[in-house]
């Protein structure tokens, strides 16, 4: 009979042998589960790839390479977060690219620059392969077959149209499918989120007459109306007077991060009613309202938004190249399966993550494109801006010069008689001279 000691460490035997097992079985399942759920995540993302809103890349291309896309190979940039293999490592299957021309070309030469980072794009989109330049929801579906990456032209800032509804429409026939109101800084027709810039500052007036003819001119043409950036007020107005839907294109949640960038739950509320979307903002900053922050952060903003309005209102744009930190494991294009991933770990469901990563946006186009349609028996809007309201001094008025008396002339009584003609002689042959010697 075995003596009680030998028992004990027999049992003591078994019990740290069953130990390791379960150690080693529970990291099995655990690299059994990690595999699952990111071949989960790739089925999801190759099935539903994501059209992300917001892109600065154009912007980065001015800035480090002065838009001479010769000097650069698209598939691998350095300095940015955005290129062709990293597109398509994070299942970007269609990117809304930003045309940005910073605040202090407002009264300058905004229209000009615009004109150049239109061309960017289009140089960009049309030179390289994997990429397919799109001008409807019907394009974008193409698209997706075709296995392009797909370029949709934003505006970001209604101050590249100069307070002009025939450059408004010359942008679209370029392509552009949707504008900012505003960014930083106030247009003549409405109002930033931010106070950076002085720029027409003024009182109880978010969406002037002017501000309202340039949505209903949108409509009337099928571009998305984007309210990032507008002030809360701007963004309330338009939502009551837009006839189709509208995008918050790269904004966040001002429930969870109350910086003004971020939409409030009462907008979000006016929003669902008009149909429209947002689409959630990766910047630190608008998501822990510090440089800081890391995926649950975000995480967080989305379960706060479909609490409030649901899933259906949801997309993503990320801002990426347009702002200067973003949280841990979000880096760059190519991180967004990890966001996907930590949603499903908080059990939403595949078939709202399709909404999220592409339907909704979809939906929102094809709605613009369908109120497009409802209004083409109307005519181009003639609305002008009054000049007073612009108070540009860039700006022509079309009147003909004022021309100063005779006698007041200096250069009338040179230009008329005998006179004038013999002092120029005189004045014509000294100049030789001191240019002989």
């Amino acid at each position: 009979m075995p003596s009680r000691k030998t028992v004990t460490c027999a049992t003591s035997s078994l019990w740290m042998k069953s130990l390791r097992h379960l150690v080693v079985f529970s990291s099995l399942c655990r690299l059994i589960f990690g595999y699952s759920e990111r071949d989960r995540v790739h089925d999801l993302m190759s099935r539903y790839p994501l059209i992300d809103g917001h892109n600065d890349l154009a912007l980065q291309l001015r800035i480090h390479h002065s838009n001479q896309l010769s000097q650069i190979d698209l598939h691998n940039l350095s300095k940015v977060a955005t290129d062709i293999t990293r597109l398509q490592a994070g299942h970007v299957q269609a990117q809304m690219f930003a045309v940005y021309v910073l605040c202090g070309a407002q009264e300058k030469d905004a229209v000009r620059l615009t004109l150049e980072q239109i061309d960017v794009v289009r140089r960009m989109c049309t030179e390289y392969q994997e990429f397919e330049l799109v001008t409807s929801a019907q394009e974008l579906r193409i698209s997706e077959v075709r296995h392009k990456i797909a370029c949709l032209i934003s505006i970001e800032g209604g101050h590249s149209i100069d307070s002009s509804l025939p450059a408004l429409r010359m942008f679209y026939q370029l392509g552009v499918r949707s504008m900012t109101l505003t960014h930083t800084c106030n247009t003549p027709w409405a109002e930033s989120s931010s106070k950076r810039y002085d720029f027409y500052q003024r009182q109880n007036s978010s969406l002037t007459h002017f501000g309202k003819a340039v949505v209903e001119e949108m409509n009337r043409l099928g571009m998305m109306v984007d309210l990032s950036h507008t002030s809360w007020d701007t963004a309330g107005a338009v939502l009551k007077h837009s006839t189709a839907p509208v995008i918050f294109s790269h904004s966040s949640s001002y429930s969870i991060c109350n910086h003004s960038r971020n939409v409030p739950d009462w907008l979000l509320h006016e929003l669902k009613k008009n149909r429209g979307l947002i689409m959630v903002n990766l910047h630190s900053a608008f998501i822990s309202c510090r440089d800081e922050a890391n995926i649950s952060r975000v995480a967080d903003h989305f379960d706060h938004i479909k609490k409030v309005i649901g899933a259906e209102s949801i997309g993503i744009g990320g801002d990426y190249e347009g702002a200067v930190s973003f949280p841990k494991g979000l880096e760059d294009v190519s991180k967004y399966p990890a966001l996907t991933q930590e949603l499903l770990r908080r059990n939403w469901t595949e078939n709202e993550l399709a909404d999220v990563l592409r339907r909704n946006f979809l939906r929102v186009f094809e709605e613009v494109e369908r109120v497009r349609d409802q209004l083409s028996l109307n005519r181009p809007s003639e609305v002008q801006i009054p000049i007073e309201e612009v108070q540009n001094p860039c700006r022509l008025v079309l009147r003909p010069p004022t021309r100063l008396p005779s006698d007041q002339n200096p250069f009338s009584r040179a230009q008329h008689g005998p006179k004038g003609l013999l002092i120029l002689t005189i004045v014509l042959m000294l100049s030789s001279l001191l240019m002989i010697e």
